[in-house]
């Protein structure tokens, strides 16, 4: 990655984390709460049965109670390995453990899940813009992941206000084709990647 663009998404990451943390514990809440109820809602949600989704971890949008609502869903989490690699398992939450970054993981004994039995992922990021771009947090693991499986339906979550006009990416980085904030969904055309 040349120096500039990494040096630049670097001080945006610096820029979002600021912005995340100063809004308050009960406008985080409420914002979880609305986006739960857009996924909810979506055609594509309904129809998917194995759905990816994360661990929140600091002040990421809270998924949980989408999981114990909908219990007839496949949710399977990501361990996280080295070279910027993911290993899929079902989500117990009483099988879960701290990772070195800090957020919750399955334990390493329970089974894998294949990753193309996915149907849908519910992608976390630092912010996102309107045509799909992530900022992530540097490791590259969501791009490896969805750059072995083109086409697999990916749904972008963050907060309004880091709802981007444009964000900087290179080659290798994966959009979502839609994005949810607690203003909607917004599906993205696949045209306008850009």
């Amino acid at each position: 990655m040349p120096e500039d663009i990494s040096v630049l998404k670097e001080q945006l990451r610096q820029q979002c984390r600021k912005k995340r943390v100063s809004l308050s514990e009960d406008s985080r809440s409420q914002a979880s709460l609305s986006i739960r109820r857009y996924i909810q809602l979506w055609s594509v949600f309904q129809e998917a049965q194995v759905i990816f989704t994360y661990m929140p971890m600091n002040e990421e949008v809270d998924l949980l109670p989408l999981l114990t609502d909908n219990p007839q869903k496949e949710w399977v989490i990501p361990r996280i390995q080295p070279h910027s690699q993911m290993i899929l398992h079902p989500y117990y939450p009483q099988k879960l453990v701290r990772h070195r970054f800090g957020m919750l993981e399955p334990d390493s004994a329970l089974p894998r899940v294949p990753s193309d039995r996915v149907e849908l992922v519910l992608v976390p990021g630092l912010a996102f813009d309107h045509k799909g771009w992530r900022l992530g947090y540097g490791g590259g693991f969501y791009d490896t992941f969805l750059s072995a499986l083109p086409g697999l339906v990916t749904l972008g979550i963050t907060y309004h206000t880091l709802l981007l006009d444009e964000l900087p990416h290179m080659a290798h980085d994966i959009p979502v084709m839609a994005l949810v904030t607690e203003k909607g969904i917004q599906d993205i055309s696949l045209e306008n990647k850009g």
